[in-house]
């Protein structure tokens, strides 16, 4: 596997029972500020760097039919872009 492939960051989960994935680049700005917006809510998350793992860009695709990101996934549920409103609906937050 491709060393940028995955990063997973745990920091509490306790209040939280759904899994965090997030579709991203290293250059994306609005995929820095999901990543923010997790930490500063202590949620851990899977980030798929997909400048750097095709199989996972091709997933990304396949599953959203964008090719822009982030895309993002709490739980079952897709968010296209960082929609702070939403994603704290998502989290229950």
């Amino acid at each position: 596997m491709d060393n940028y492939a995955c990063y997973t960051t745990r920091i509490n989960q306790s209040h939280m029972d759904k899994n965090v994935t997030i579709y991203s680049t290293p250059t994306c700005h609005f995929c820095q500020m999901t990543k923010d917006f997790l930490a500063e809510k202590g949620i851990g998350y899977t980030d798929y760097d997909v400048a750097h793992d095709v199989e996972k860009r091709q997933e990304m695709v396949q599953k959203s039919g964008q090719m822009g990101v982030p895309v993002i996934f709490v739980g079952k549920e897709m968010i296209i872009g960082f929609d702070k409103e939403r994603l704290e609906h998502a989290l229950g937050a």
